[in-house]
């Protein structure tokens, strides 16, 4: 396959990628405003009277021990996970998004109180008084959503004129380069935003941080993006090292 083969292969699939993470992107910013009504009613929740017989807007604290605590490290696709007891002996399966602060320190026999929440097991909390959110919990949603839609929407769109470019210009090897300039850039401000999202998740920021602190990173990754993008369009990112000499008849290259 040649060159131009090659190159037409690379942008179908970032192509592909993009309409992908756009779809993927889009999902995430339509989520965002549900999961802040979520979090807002958890929130918002006063506690049970008496051990709710239904799935109820209100909390219960309920009493349960541990049987079993899986934190499945190095498994892919398997989120840990912990097998809870009720005092009647019913066991209640929760998940976890990750193993700390107290899915780590689990253990069989060990005693902790769940917080219950519309028939779901929202949070744990042991007897130290650590909590941790379960897969269930409502907070933190918003913040992930954003932060996950901020990465997805800008990669995407990013990767999706990257990808178009070469196909519409085609054998213009300064437009492949900016094209390519492009692309990568879009790598940069997708994992700027998670990065930015992890720092705001692990610093408990309020969720405006994300975009306070992703927006004017994103301003310089596009400031770069023009730059290199025009340097490759007037020929700047050409490789310029000239060809080796033809060597004489009956002299090898590279001797003189």
């Amino acid at each position: 396959m040649g060159s131009a083969g090659r190159w037409v292969l690379r942008s179908v699939g970032w192509l592909l990628a993009a309409v992908v993470i756009l779809g993927l992107g889009v999902a995430m910013a339509l989520q965002i405003r549900g999961a802040l009504e979520r979090e807002r009613d958890f929130h918002a929740a006063p506690p049970c009277a008496s051990v709710p017989v239904k799935a109820s807007g209100c909390l219960w604290k309920q009493d349960f021990t541990v049987k079993t605590a899986a934190m499945h490290r190095g498994e892919r696709g398997r989120s840990p996970e912990a097998e809870l007891l009720l005092p009647s002996g019913k066991p209640w399966r929760v998940t976890f998004l990750r193993t700390e602060p107290v899915m780590s320190e689990m253990d069989q026999g060990d005693k902790v109180t769940g917080l219950i929440w519309h028939g779901e097991a929202v949070e744990v909390q042991d007897t130290g008084g650590r909590r941790q959110q379960t897969s269930d919990g409502p907070v933190g949603w918003p913040e992930d959503r954003l932060g996950g839609a901020l990465a997805c929407l800008s990669f995407g769109l990013t990767a999706l004129a990257g990808g178009l470019w070469p196909l519409l210009v085609r054998g213009n090897r300064r437009h492949a380069k900016a094209a390519a300039v492009v692309r990568w850039h879009g790598v940069g401000l997708g994992a700027t935003a998670i990065l930015t999202l992890w720092a705001q998740g692990a610093n408990d920021w309020p969720m405006w941080a994300i975009p306070a602190i992703w927006g004017p990173l994103a301003l310089l990754l596009l400031a770069s993006l023009a730059a290199f993008t025009l340097a490759a369009l007037r020929g700047d990112l050409d490789d310029d090292t000239p060809p080796p000499p033809p060597s004489r008849p009956g002299m090898p290259a590279g001797s003189r």
